[in-house]
């Protein structure tokens, strides 16, 4: 299996470090660096040890100012992170004005993204191997041919497959072909395709095709505005020379939703209007199609109930399909996910169990019974759902725990140097931070103002554990650090607590990442008012304390 890799946004540890927002002013930055310098700058301590402590961290303030106050090395930073900026990043002599640096950059950036992409083939495909359970029954083997209600002929497997490759800045071909069979009739097509990238805005694609069905064809595409895109193409059939013509318009409704239209000429034309919403937790589709010889629609949501889980329920409608599926899968990797659908419709009851693996499916339908029975339709929606559940709640979950559990342990022995490195640096900088945070945590006690009186930063599933944690020999304490004395220190003079949204913690100085690649939040137990409260808090999630309904 692939490893996970810990998700959020690019690499904002100088900001934790100067305790600034990624959106702060050059004023804010020379203002928090000023701050800052105060606290760290090496003539402040006689003590050798301490002086030593002191020029370290004195020094990661003054590369943290340097940086983000010089406004190229800033942009390329906020894009690329340190890599960027120590391997020799250069954005060129004739940029002048911060649009213009802003532009070249993400240039840039899609250029490293598509000379990475395109170190490989991106090959796609999908396999789809129908199967019926009323067949195998009566001895006709599981593998049959019949009608599948989206799939225009009869067959009982078939096998699409295309490779696409960049060959230069603003080329690329791609191969593929398809094959269908059934019983012992069966054929397939070869294709082939060459786009040419004109500009960031638009592009030209030519297309040919042999077999099945032998067409050449041509379309374009251009970036309309900044939300909308059309597309124009023509293709002519090699067999009877029919042509057809294809238009559509896609536009960026919102930030989370999109609609389409398309339009096609043709020996069957048709007009189809489309609508996409995309959110963190859930999306939702629908589009209404209408033509020559039919009309349909069909709709679908997705809610996404964690990473690595979702369900499903969708709906199509038509002249010649009415049908209803409910289903959910699971992310078992990076690029692996999983699916199991049930579908009941005027084509019979199914089962469809899909792999999806980078840009390869797996589907296989499984066709249960023809009849649409009330009685035989729930027994073949409950039974397949209680054993999913079984098998997850007596073996899939147990097992995912225990590989979880070795991915952890192989992960500490792998990062425990640098974990050991990273705490040492911490507990150093908190030295220089105690005199001043018992201070504040002093005065504000006194006058019954913003108090942390335990926070702990670390591994997700660990800080659930809390209450048993920061035990001398427990190894679960090597997966989270206590944080309290950084948090009472960053109190402001107002008695308030603020920790940027999109800034990592564990760049907070006195912070540190305890445990590199895992899922990490931060408890904070703290009072206020005579009053006692808890929060917990994601990784990249904005801490404000006390909150606006807690304060006197």
């Amino acid at each position: 299996m692939e490893e996970e890799e810990e998700a959020g946004p690019p690499n904002k540890d100088l900001y934790a470090l100067l305790h600034i927002s990624p959106e702060a002013s050059d004023e804010e930055i020379r203002k928090a660096y000023r701050q800052w310098a105060q606290v760290y700058h090496p003539d402040k301590y006689q003590s050798p040890h301490m002086k030593d402590i002191a020029t370290e961290n004195f020094q990661r303030i003054c590369e943290a100012y340097e940086i983000l106050t010089d406004e190229n090395k800033r942009k390329i930073y906020d894009i690329y992170g340190m890599e960027g900026l120590t391997s020799g990043l250069e954005l060129g002599p004739k940029l002048n004005r911060a649009d213009e640096i802003k532009e070249e950059l993400e240039r840039l950036r899609k250029r490293k993204e598509e000379e990475k992409i395109s170190a490989h083939f991106r090959p796609s495909g999908t396999i789809l191997a129908n199967m019926s359970l009323p067949h195998f029954l009566v001895g006709d083997g599981i593998m049959r041919g019949y009608s599948f209600i989206y799939v225009n002929q009869n067959f009982r497997m078939a096998i699409t497959s295309e490779v696409q490759s960049q060959i230069s800045k603003n080329n690329t071909v791609g191969i593929g072909g398809n094959l269908a069979v059934t019983g012992n009739v069966g054929g397939g097509a070869a294709s082939a395709l060459f786009r040419h990238q004109f500009s960031s805005v638009s592009s030209v694609e030519f297309m040919a095709s042999a077999g099945l069905r032998s067409l050449i064809g041509v379309q374009a595409s251009r970036h309309l505005t900044s939300h909308s895109t059309a597309t124009m193409g023509i293709s002519m059939s090699l067999e009877d020379g029919s042509l057809n013509l294809s238009n559509s318009w896609t536009r960026q409704l919102s930030e989370t939703a999109n609609g389409n239209i398309q339009l096609t000429l043709g020996p069957e034309s048709s007009v189809a209007v489309g609508w996409q919403k995309k959110e963190e937790k859930r999306s939702v589709a629908g589009e209404v199609k209408f033509s020559t010889s039919s009309f349909g629609a069909s709709a679908h949501y997705t809610h996404r109930f964690s990473v690595k889980s979702h369900g499903r329920i969708a709906g199509r409608v038509g002249s010649t399909m009415l049908e209803l599926e409910l289903g959910g899968g699971r992310k078992l990797s990076k690029f692996s996910t999983v699916r199991m659908l049930y579908s009941i419709g005027i084509q019979g009851i199914f089962w469809k169990f899909e792999l999806h693996r980078g840009g390869q499916k797996l589907i296989i339908p499984i066709l249960i019974s023809r009849h649409l029975n009330p009685v035989f339709a729930a027994g073949a929606f409950i039974f397949p759902t209680s054993a999913y559940f079984l098998l997850k709640k007596f073996l899939v979950k147990p097992y995912y725990q225990r590989r979880e559990k070795q991915k952890a342990f192989e992960n500490m022995q792998k990062t425990s140097a640098q974990v050991r490195e990273a705490r040492a640096a911490a507990e150093k900088a908190q030295q220089l931070l105690q005199n001043v945070a018992n201070r504040k945590r002093n005065r504000q006690s006194e006058i019954g103002g913003l108090v942390i009186t335990k926070a702990i930063y670390g591994n997700q599933k660990e800080l659930k554990k809390r209450d048993e944690l920061m035990e001398p020999n427990d190894e679960s304490s090597l997966r989270i650090i206590d944080v309290t004395l950084p948090l009472n220190f960053l109190v402001n003079d107002s008695g308030q607590l603020k920790l940027h949204e999109g800034v990592k913690k564990s760049g907070i100085m006195g912070f540190c990442d305890p445990c590199p690649g895992e899922p990490k939040q931060l408890y904070v137990e703290y009072t206020y008012g005579g009053k006692t409260f808890e929060v917990v808090v994601d990784d990249y999630e904005e801490l404000l304390i006390p909150r606006p309904s807690q304060q006197i």
